[in-house]
């Protein structure tokens, strides 16, 4: 499909499919590169690498907002094709039944094995699960305390819920709402303004709620997360069907990419210490990486408008898969990161068994999955198979 064939009205958006399969496989990428950087994780390897942490710094302002503007654009799609009922009750069919299963049965192997690394645990895994994985508390601590039982990654599954529940809740009250609103919006942000006032919004959060509200993703209090990413959720569920808007963010991708390439340098100089800190440079840092968030969102929606366009078997496929993917990768990852341990691979051995585990894992799990009637629902599939499938008939996480 070519980009004039991508008319404002469409309820297929390839380019949408493509950027989330590839916003999740950088997911997977960037948990595998935690194991070597300096910043925190649920375990970590023998070796550091501290040299990637500029390369997912790339990534970090904006790759989890991405993917909630684009589940905001998947929702909007799936709105204008049934009920507000049913798309509340289909949105937590399919969010709710794989968070749950995800909490009972992949993450708990997350939580021993850190405990295992941080506190020797002793004991095996069935007696921590047993007598502890379901205590409903905090019993470990090794700062912050594991509160359990836990959602660890699948975190982006409960705030997905919450926001579009609170939506549906908003239009149950104002049907037009959605129309009414994205139509001003998309009037407000025509031309330079769709690269000047999100980025003033993404960078008020970034200045005045993000010093108060510190990331935890506990759901309650997280409050500098929920502005950012429900504003993520937000644009694209109010833009979604505003063609306009859509051809301005691919004509301005150039302009974008350049100024997002600014603002990050900016950032990066700021957070590496190179430039002498004081109160107005951290207002600068905060600016820059909230304008970078959201410009980079920008550049890379307008690339993808332009160029990942093409259809076939595999975006077909991973459409399906990436969910799948998503809710396995981090169990994957941690467990043969942690079986690896003492080893004496190189870091480089190691990483490569641990992304090529973990891919077979993701692809393993889905094959069997997809395959039994009663697995689908809890690895986020429906419960019978298409043929056919575009964003705008996907579900995403």
């Amino acid at each position: 499909m070519s980009t004039s064939q991508q008319a404002s009205g469409s309820e297929r958006r390839i380019d949408l499919d493509w950027v989330r399969i590839l916003a999740f496989g950088l997911l997977i990428f960037y948990h595998v590169g935690m194991l070597y950087v300096s910043w925190g994780f649920h375990i970590k390897s023998e070796h550091r690498l501290t040299f990637l942490e500029p390369a997912m710094l790339v990534l970090n302002p904006w790759r989890l907002s991405l993917l909630f503007l684009v589940s905001g654009v998947a929702s909007r799609f799936m709105l204008s094709k049934v009920r507000l009922a049913a798309f509340a009750r289909a949105r937590s069919v399919r969010l709710l039944i794989p968070l749950i299963f995800g909490m009972v049965v992949i993450v708990p192997p997350q939580s021993y094995l850190q405990i295992v690394e941080s506190f020797g645990y002793p004991v095996g895994f069935a007696d921590y699960y047993l007598h502890h994985y379901l205590a409903f508390s905090a019993q470990f601590c090794p700062n912050p305390c594991i509160v359990q039982p836990t959602w660890n990654h699948l975190w982006f599954v409960v705030y997905l819920w919450v926001y579009t529940m609170s939506l549906a809740g908003v239009l149950a009250l104002w049907p037009a709402a959605a129309d009414w609103i994205g139509q001003r919006l998309a009037a407000l942000l025509a031309g330079p303004w769709l690269l000047v006032l999100p980025c003033l919004l993404f960078a008020a959060w970034r200045l005045f709620l993000s010093p108060i509200f510190p990331s935890t993703h506990a759901l309650f209090g997280d409050w500098y997360n929920h502005a950012d990413h429900a504003t993520g959720f937000l644009i694209g569920f109010l833009l979604a069907r505003e063609g306009g808007i859509w051809r301005d963010i691919e004509r301005q991708r150039w302009v974008a990419l350049s100024l997002a390439a600014v603002c990050f340098t900016v950032f990066v100089l700021a957070y590496a210490g190179l430039l002498p800190r004081s109160p107005m440079l951290q207002w600068i840092a905060g600016s820059a990486y909230g304008c970078y968030q959201w410009i980079a969102m920008v550049a890379v929606l307008g690339f993808a408008r332009r160029h990942l366009t093409a259809d076939g078997p595999v975006r077909r496929y991973l459409t399906d898969a990436i969910f799948p993917y998503y809710i396995v990768h981090q169990t994957a990852i941690i467990m043969i990161a942690h079986a690896l341990r003492g080893s004496g691979l190189s870091a480089a051995s190691e990483a490569a068994i641990v992304i090529a585990g973990t891919a077979l894992a993701c692809a393993a799990s889905y094959e069997f999955a997809r395959r039994i009637f009663w697995l689908r629902p809890l690895f986020g599939l429906r419960m019978e198979p298409r043929s056919v499938a575009g964003i705008a008939r996907q579900q995403p996480a």
